[in-house]
């Protein structure tokens, strides 16, 4: 009965030796842990380095304990007490972590955003560039052209009274005859034809005719008329562009240019005369060249 009585009692305490254990070693951090003094607390505070949580790293427990640093009886609730710490900065860094990443993609989406919107925007000026360029360099040439125009039109109205003769022809008569023959009539409308709906020009028409005196003269002004009147009628030349001289028997200068003959028989002398009215006048209806704008197609 002793015996028994003995083993329980041994068995007893074998079993209660680790649970004093384990509240010796706690109640020993403990106390160890509320008797540190302020100062101490401190200096370690601000010696220590801030984690990212913006906690104080945890402190790893200085004193072994009865059963040094493996309790090999700690009990369920002694080791979650002991890693909750941990796993509630684990938790942190976690969430800490996550929070990161998501604020990484959204700066990197808006740069990516930022990058797009800049390189649209370069892109639209550049055009926008190319278009100015463009256009400066349709100005320019307009203003090369207009220039251009204006030396003519400066040119033109300087020469305006200086005819220059472009196309010659004469026309026989038979002695005492004022009428046209076939071949005058011919050679008139191959002179008249291309004068029309021109501008810039004088026909100047000179009758010449045998004999002397006066009657010379009235008889190279019938002939001329004659000129005249078949240009008006089938022509429509405008009078004020035919100038008419009845000569008579004047003398004409020869090719020799140092001699000079009579007329023998009667002849007309038909003298076309033109300025620069018409180079002017074909240079101002030159099309002036359409702006980028105006040459595209509508869409």
């Amino acid at each position: 009965m002793k015996n028994r009585l003995f083993v329980a009692l041994l068995l007893a305490g074998v079993l209660a030796l680790p649970a004093f254990a384990q509240q010796t070693s706690s109640t020993t951090s403990q106390d160890q842990t509320a008797t540190q003094p302020a100062t101490t607390d401190q200096s370690a505070t601000s010696a220590a380095p801030q984690s990212a949580t913006g906690k104080e790293p945890l402190q790893p427990e200085t004193r072994e304990g009865f059963w040094g640093k493996l309790n090999p009886f700690a009990r369920k609730k002694y080791v979650q007490k002991q890693t909750a710490p941990i796993r509630d900065r684990v938790n942190e860094l976690d969430e800490l972590t996550a929070g990161n990443t998501k604020m990484i993609k959204d700066v990197d989406s808006r740069a990516q955003e930022g990058i797009k919107m800049a390189s649209a925007k370069a892109t639209e000026a550049d055009q926008h560039a190319i278009d100015a360029g463009n256009k400066a360099n349709m100005a320019q040439q307009t203003a090369t052209q207009a220039n251009t125009r204006l030396s003519t039109v400066e040119q033109v109205v300087g020469n305006i009274d200086q005819y220059k003769a472009t196309n010659q022809t004469e026309i026989r008569f038979k002695p005492g005859q004022t009428a046209l023959s076939q071949n005058a009539k011919s050679a008139l409308d191959e002179m008249a034809t291309p004068l029309k709906d021109q501008r810039g020009y004088i026909i100047e028409v000179q009758g010449f005719s045998s004999g002397h005196g006066q009657t010379a003269i009235q008889t190279s002004q019938k002939m001329a008329d004659s000129v005249v009147r078949y240009l008006v009628l089938n022509h429509e030349i405008p009078v004020y562009r035919i100038y008419v001289v009845g000569m008579g028997n004047a003398p004409t200068a020869t090719d020799d240019q140092s001699k000079t003959k009579r007329t023998s028989g009667g002849r007309v002398e038909i003298s076309l005369l033109k300025n620069d009215l018409e180079q002017l006048a074909s240079t101002s209806t030159t099309p002036a060249p359409q702006s980028q704008d105006q040459q595209a197609p509508p869409k």
